[in-house]
């Protein structure tokens, strides 16, 4: 049974993309801040042996305690990196961005992500995965009031790829999901109305396919993905 572990996993893309791994026969480890959210939303998965485990992906320790988890499954074969923040709401210019709010934004966006990999890369390495950056639009346009959450996401996609050239047995791959109806995209735009945005779970059949076609490691836009059903 092939092993999962995605970070922020209790709500949004990474909780559709837990429920689609597990309705294909994966074993999925979540992780999320809010202990009562994730172990909620984990008892609503099908199939057994997922396993909820609430906590700050840039503890060091809990990043350990998700990597011991996998390999008590017999190891990862899929790390997504989806735990994102904004650094606060609404967002300020980069001119007005407190330094200490932008370094909780790389911390989180950006270092944790790479520190959970490294966690992982023995059992990847074995396994011959696949690691899942999530990334953004921001990443690569100039939007007004977005220069912390983008600039992180940047640095994401370079890791990204220099991950990938470091690591050839390795699929790496850093995707723009797109527009999608996220708490995280609401908190970007508080007070207005998002519900034209697409739910996180249409993209999904898009970035499975990534994960089973094989395609070579890069950045990708679930835009430009297309379709599938199969994920085995």
């Amino acid at each position: 049974m092939p092993v999962a572990v995605i970070s922020g996993a209790s709500q949004g893309l990474g909780l559709a993309l837990a429920a689609a791994l597990a309705e294909r026969g994966w074993s999925v480890i979540g992780d999320a801040r809010d202990e009562r959210a994730l172990v909620t939303a984990f008892a609503g998965l099908p199939g057994t042996g997922h396993q909820p485990l609430a906590g700050d992906v840039t503890d060091p320790a809990h990043r350990r305690l998700l990597a011991e988890a996998a390999k008590g499954l017999g190891g990862a074969d899929l790390l997504v990196n989806n735990a994102s923040t904004l650094g606060v709401s609404p967002l300020p210019t980069f001119a007005d961005l407190d330094p200490r709010t932008y370094l909780r934004v790389l911390e989180v966006n950006v270092v944790a992500p790479l520190a959970l990999t490294r966690e992982l890369l023995p059992q990847l390495r074995r396994r011959r995965g696949v690691v899942l950056n999530i990334s953004s639009d921001a990443a690569v346009e100039a939007y007004g009031t977005w220069g912390g959450y983008g600039s992180s996401k940047a640095a994401l996609d370079q890791a990204s790829r220099v991950l990938a050239a470091e690591e050839p047995d390795l699929r790496v791959y850093a995707v723009d999901p797109g527009d999608l109806r996220t708490a995280l995209n609401q908190a970007a735009f508080p007070g207005e109305d998002i519900s034209d945005r697409p739910a996180p779970a249409t993209v999904v059949p898009r970035l499975l396919d990534l994960v089973h076609a094989g395609r070579p490691s890069g950045r990708y836009r679930a835009a430009d993905l297309g379709g599938s059903e199969a994920l085995t």
